[in-house]
């Protein structure tokens, strides 16, 4: 059938042609496809943004299930590329290059110019002649008395109690109303060594006072992270009465020497191994955190542990010389959150 033009204005358009148009599409697209259909899927693909992001979805539950499933994705990734890399390793042998050390804050730490060196002679002079000295050299036992602060709730004192069992030769004396000050020369007279205070918060411990007597230090810490024996997933029995092993890790600094001495004279200097019962106290990023175990030799290469509880987190809040007085103790050393924590990668123990 012939078409023929029809003249129109310039904005118009003739029907007859576009029912021709149509009628010709029509046809082209019954052979190869619809051209309709093509258009609309290159609209639809030049609609989405080439980096797709997850946040982008509005839906939280579709959103939450779409991030769980590209952190699987990664998982998977990661494990293929660890056991690619293994294997490269075990068919080099000994040609294999060394592994790559990973970069964290512990080994991007800023130097300290304070750092103890063992051998430094006058390192071994301060701790022949410092607090703690007597202890070492086997002159003094260690005698602790464990307190709480005023009207203290059940778990505190529980926690006391269990704290008692773990420190060798410690009394736990409920507080009564007395201030420090008048509970030290008591200390004193009945030939404590220490003086330990569980302070709470909203039934809660937060903090914790230690006392060297007779002449110092007191430190002062917050505590957190605290849990007793019953909320602690597999654990062991109840330690016995014998005398645990110590083990102080990553106090490096003179200030973290301190401490470290401080907490080694809470027990005493000859453990007996047959109990098996380990006490460390582990420094990470100026953070000091309690385990107590017991470890059992299962053969010449495995060993076997098991926490008995009960743990918890301290962090150094202020170093004070002599015994302990707010109002006018010398202090040694005290944190300034803004100034000391303001580089993560210096830490002060």
């Amino acid at each position: 059938m012939d078409i023929t033009e029809v003249p129109t204005n310039q904005h118009g358009k003739c029907k007859k042609k576009k029912k021709a148009k149509n009628k010709s599409d029509s046809k082209e697209g019954s052979g190869e496809g619809s051209g309709v259909e093509k258009m609309e899927d290159s609209v639809a693909a030049s609609s989405f943004p080439p980096t797709f992001s997850v946040s982008e979805i509005k839906n939280k539950q579709r959103r939450h299930l779409m991030f769980m499933k590209l952190k699987q994705e990664k998982r998977k990734q990661k494990l293929q590329l660890k056991k690619k890399k293994k294997k490269e390793r075990k068919a080099l042998g000994d040609k294999a290059p060394p592994k790559e050390v990973p970069k964290t804050i512990e080994n991007q730490r800023v130097y300290d110019e304070t750092t103890v060196n063992p051998e430094d002679e006058e390192v071994a002079f301060d701790e022949g002649t410092d607090e703690f000295s007597a202890y070492f050299n086997g002159l003094t036992n260690p005698k602790v008395l464990i307190t709480t602060s005023d009207r203290p709730r059940g778990r505190t004192v529980k926690f006391c109690e269990q704290l008692a069992t773990v420190i060798p030769n410690a009394h736990v004396y409920y507080r009564r109303g007395l201030a420090l000050k008048k509970i030290i020369p008591q200390c004193i007279a009945r030939n404590f060594t220490y003086l330990m205070v569980i302070n709470q918060d909203r039934q809660l411990a937060n903090g914790m006072v230690l006392c060297h007597l007779p002449d110092g230090p007191t430190a002062h810490f917050k505590m957190s992270s605290v849990r007793l024996r019953k909320e602690m997933k597999r654990r062991g029995k109840d330690p016995t009465e014998h005398s645990p092993e110590v083990i102080l890790n990553n106090f490096t600094t003179r200030l973290g020497h301190t401490i470290g001495r401080l907490f080694a004279a809470l027990f005493p200097q000859d453990p007996q191994f047959i109990g098996r019962q380990v006490a460390t106290f582990h420094n990470q990023r100026d953070f000091i955190f309690f385990r107590f175990h017991r470890y059992i030799f299962k053969n010449e290469k495995k060993v076997g542990i098991q926490e008995m509880g009960p743990r918890f987190t301290l962090k150094l809040r202020s170093l004070q010389k002599g015994t302990f007085d707010s109002k006018f103790g010398e202090y040694e050393w005290v944190l300034k959150r803004h100034e000391m924590d303001a580089c993560r990668r210096k830490f002060q123990l």
